[in-house]
C-alpha cells in the first residue's frame, strides 16, 4: 500500500500543515511518501507520486472558509489527470485554521468532497482542527523544555555532580504532560484516521481543537499575532513603506 502525503501549505517552512502531517504519518504504515505544493511547479512531480498511489493525504490551512488559490489550481489538473488515466485512489484531508473551533473547516471538507465526486476517486474523510497554529507552537514549547532540561542537568552535575535533578525532572514532566494534553483531540482523531487509511475503510468527517478554554484561547492568541504584527512590520509597515510619488 502506497499512502501519499502533501503538504499544501504556502509556508515555505514550520508550518501547521507540516506538524500534522509528520503526526500522521507515524499511524500509516507501508510505503509512505511526501511531497510539499507550494507552486505550479510542484504539480508534475506530485502527479506522477500520484499514478501508483492507493491514498493521499492532503494536508491544508483554511482560507477565507476554503480551499487555498494554488490547491485548487492544482486540484484542477488532478482532476483531469485521474479521468484521463483512470485512477481511483482513496483521498483524505487533514485541514486547520487560526480560529478555535475545528468546525470551522467544514466547508472546506465540502470542497475535497465534491472534487473526489467529480474526479472518480473515493473520498475517506478527514480531520478538521481548530487552533492549529497555537498547536504548532506547542512543539516550539516542547523543545524549549528539553533544552532548558539538558542545562538544568548540566548546572546541577557541575555543581553537585547530580545528572539528574527532581526538581528539574518534575517540572520538565508536567510541562510536557500539560502539551501533550492540549494535542489529545488531535492525536486521537489522527490516530483513528491512521487506522481507516490502513485498512482503506471510510473514516468521515471529525473535528477537534486545542484543547483549553475559548477566553484563554482568545487572549493569547490576540498577544501572539500582535507580537507577530510588530515582528513583521504589520502594524507600521503602511508608515514605514516607501511612498511612490504619485501617492504623496
Amino acid at each position: 500500500m502506497k499512502t501519499v502525503f502533501i503538504n499544501c501549505s504556502p509556508k515555505k517552512s514550520f508550518c501547521a500543515s507540516s506538524y500534522f502531517l509528520s503526526i500522521q504519518r507515524l499511524f500509516v504504515g507501508g510505503e509512505k511518501g511526501t511531497e510539499k505544493l507550494r507552486t505550479k511547479g510542484d504539480h508534475e512531480r506530485i502527479l506522477r507520486q500520484l499514478q501508483d498511489a492507493d491514498t493521499a493525504v492532503f494536508c491544508l490551512p483554511l482560507y477565507v472558509d476554503g480551499i487555498p488559490s494554488h490547491v485548487l489550481s492544482f486540484l484542477e489538473e488532478l482532476e483531469a489527470f485521474c479521468q484521463s488515466n483512470h485512477l481511483h485512489f482513496r483521498v483524505f484531508c487533514i485541514a486547520n485554521n487560526g480560529f478555535i473551533e475545528g468546525k470551522q473547516n467544514e466547508p472546506l471538507m465540502q470542497c475535497f468532497e465534491h472534487f473526489c465526486s467529480r474526479s472518480g476517486l473515493t473520498w475517506g474523510g478527514g480531520v478538521g482542527i481548530g487552533g492549529g497554529v497555537m498547536l504548532n507552537v506547542t512543539r516550539i514549547l516542547f523543545v524549549v523544555q528539553i533544552g532548558l532540561l539538558a542545562l538544568n542537568m548540566l548546572l546541577s552535575f557541575t555543581r553537585t555532580g547530580n545528572l539528574f535533578p527532581t526538581d528539574a525532572l518534575v517540572s520538565f514532566g508536567e510541562n510536557a504532560l500539560l502539551l501533550l494534553f492540549f494535542n489529545l483531540g488531535v492525536l486521537f482523531y489522527l490516530f483513528q484516521m491512521g487506522a481507516a487509511i490502513r485498512k482503506g475503510s471510510f473514516f468521515g468527517k471529525r473535528y477537534t481543537r486545542i484543547l483549553i478554554p475559548s477566553f484563554i484561547f482568545i487572549l493569547f492568541a490576540d498577544i501572539f499575532f500582535v507580537i507577530i504584527s510588530i515582528f513583521e512590520g504589520g502594524i507600521f509597515r503602511g508608515w514605514l513603506a516607501k511612498k511612490r510619488p504619485d501617492s504623496v
